[in-house]
């Protein structure tokens, strides 16, 4: 079964740099692609970024662009959001999931349902 857990969460002023953590427990790790989503209050959750199982591509929305970078550590079955020159705006909890490469179906990193496993969420606030 696999569990996913989110790290690094917490306050910080606009401007400024967080990194997230997301640690994954069970089989195979390197055979997920692995994404970001955050969830305002009162809001949708909505795509941040993805990367793909092995690490050779990355995509995020707009809005981060730039600014935000998701990496991954396959030896340590963690992947990493740093978010870089933070935004109010940014406020939300950040989750990440995992989606499964190895049945050689399409993948759209953007789409919610996409994703086989979610981790309940870190809250970044940003003050302004």
């Amino acid at each position: 079964q696999v569990q996913l857990v989110e790290f690094g969460g917490g306050l910080v002023q606009a401007g400024g740099s967080l990194r997230l953590s997301c640690a994954f427990t069970g089989r195979a790790f390197n055979m997920y692609h692995m994404g970001w989503f955050r969830q305002a209050p009162g809001k949708e959750r909505e795509f941040v970024g993805a990367i793909t199982w092995n690490g050779g591509s990355s995509t995020y929305t707009d809005a981060v662009k730039g600014r935000f970078t998701i990496s991954r550590d396959n030896a340590k079955s963690t992947v990493y959001l740093q978010m870089n020159n933070l935004k109010p705006e940014d406020t939300a909890i950040y989750y990440c999931a995992a989606d499964w490469a190895g049945d050689g179906t399409s993948w759209n990193p953007a789409l919610l349902r996409d994703y086989d496993y979610w981790g309940q969420g870190t809250q970044v606030t940003v003050s302004s």
